[in-house]
């Protein structure tokens, strides 16, 4: 694995320089989080395909401040794309991520061959209690995501790095992060994207419950969705093989 910083932004990269002949996967974190929370992502599927996880701007090694709105997030991932020259890009977000992955698919079409949402939805609606907990106790707001984003079956040890990588963020930059999940809304648009998207939803998912999946399933023309056992919200950590091996089959199948 590769670390690097360009244009302002920092990533993490499969293998470096990218192989112009391969799609390249951009990976797209959470809110409050980074490229990292990707790692094994990023090293399990290098061998497929070209891997790159960023981390946006206002988070962890990249520069520029942070966004309250997905389309600005967005506007930002094409930067990236266009500086570190990716070629046939396929964005791949999950939560706030899959948010601007939906956006992305959706502004600039012409850009990319596929798309792949995880524990996503096309509207994101944020509790005022979340916001208030950023606000006043942002520890106990670490710690509260913490237990909501993971499975109950899932070992505490796998989610302390998340956790660790939360809690180091800035509030103000997660505070925005959450507004820009709650101004979106693309619920009428889904019938806009054209090219094929893995939708990849987890049984014990409590902040973007299956039926988020099913929903993107059901408005995307050209969608398939891979549903995950014994994973809750960030199920690319929790249930990396399964994750993994629904992208490489995903791959596969479209011949990208």
């Amino acid at each position: 694995m590769e670390e690097r910083e360009i244009g302002g932004f920092g990533f993490i990269a499969g293998r470096w320089p990218l192989d112009t002949q391969k799609s390249t996967i951009v990976f797209i974190h959470g809110s409050g989080s980074t490229g990292y929370f990707w790692k094994a992502q990023v090293e399990g599927i290098a061998d497929r395909v070209n891997t790159v996880a960023l981390d946006l701007p206002g988070h962890g090694r990249s520069g520029k401040a942070g966004k309250d709105d997905v389309a600005e997030y967005a506007r930002a991932l094409v930067q990236f794309i266009e500086a570190i020259e990716a070629s046939k890009t396929i964005p791949c977000g999950l939560s706030l991520g899959g948010a601007i992955t939906q956006q992305l698919l959706l502004d600039y079409p012409a850009r990319f061959s596929a798309g792949i949402l995880i524990g996503t939805g096309a509207r994101l609606r944020v509790l005022p209690a979340i916001f208030e907990a950023i606000e006043n106790d942002y520890p106990g707001f670490v710690d509260m995501v913490g237990k909501f984003a993971s499975s109950e079956k899932t070992d505490p040890a796998i989610i302390e790095p998340y956790q660790d990588e939360l809690g180091s963020c800035e509030p103000a930059i997660v505070y925005g992060d959450f507004h820009a999940c709650d101004k979106f809304d693309v619920m009428n648009r889904l019938a806009e994207i054209s090219v094929p998207v893995l939708v990849i939803s987890a049984e014990d998912d409590k902040l973007t419950p299956p039926k988020y999946g099913r929903f993107l399933e059901s408005g995307i023309a050209n969608a398939t969705r891979t549903h995950i056992m014994d994973a809750g919200h960030i199920a690319p950590l929790e249930k990396p093989r399964e994750v993994n091996r629904a992208i490489i089959e995903f791959l596969d199948r479209h011949s990208l």
